[in-house]
């Protein structure tokens, strides 16, 4: 075993936090989030940017389960509006999940700047939106969280291609669920309700996003 990993006696093995800053440099703090701090990371090798989010284990069981949900769903993923996986690090301490840096604001901040959406760029927008949509639930995967925050333009330069982010809330569905989960203004009426539900909640929060813009 490489000296860089510790094991308790449940033999379970985790990562030294030099595993991490030996193949990364830290960088700026993007934004503090409720689960997760997310920073810019440089991979010394290549040189190259990435982002990071940083998951503190001592925050409680609800974060922790969310970073373990978050590196599950993102190796299962691979499409062009969702952020790659790059590198995933799990310490006694924290979780580490290094993914694709997208430069952009995200949806809510767009609108704040711009004011509205024509309907031309409305309509490129919530295509790429459903078509991602599409792709997570022929995977059997439930987002539960789509809002304009975790919609995000790809590059700042050129706001073209959006991307989603977030997948820390997000399910396999594997039956129908019934705990509330997401953000209020986005919430569909059978998870308000406390029914069961499934991925048809997503389509409903996209279609508040289309309202919104």
């Amino acid at each position: 075993m490489p000296f860089s990993c510790l094991t308790l006696r449940t033999g379970r093995f985790y990562s030294d936090l030099s595993d991490v800053t030996d193949k990364y440099s830290m960088g700026q703090l993007l934004r503090a989030k409720e689960f997760c701090e997310i920073c810019i990371v440089r991979e010394k090798l290549s040189d190259k940017l990435f982002s990071c989010k940083k998951f503190s284990k001592k925050d409680g069981r609800n974060v922790r389960r969310a970073a373990k949900n978050e590196i599950l769903i993102l190796k299962m993923v691979n499409h062009p509006n969702i952020l790659q996986l790059i590198d995933s690090f799990e310490t006694r301490d924290e979780y580490f999940v290094i993914q694709e840096l997208a430069t952009g604001s995200d949806l809510f901040d767009w609108i704040l700047e711009q004011g509205s959406y024509t309907e031309r760029d409305a309509s490129n927008v919530i295509r790429q939106v459903l078509e991602t949509v599409s792709y997570l639930h022929s995977l059997h995967i439930v987002h539960r969280n789509i809002k304009l925050e975790n919609l995000i333009y790809y590059r700042h330069q050129n706001p073209s291609k959006v991307v989603i982010g977030d997948f820390h809330l997000s399910r396999i569905e594997t039956g129908s669920m019934s705990d509330p989960c997401g953000t209020p203004e986005y919430l569909a009426p059978e998870v308000v309700a406390r029914q069961r539900y499934g991925t048809p909640v997503d389509c409903w929060a996209v279609g508040i996003i289309m309202y919104i813009l």
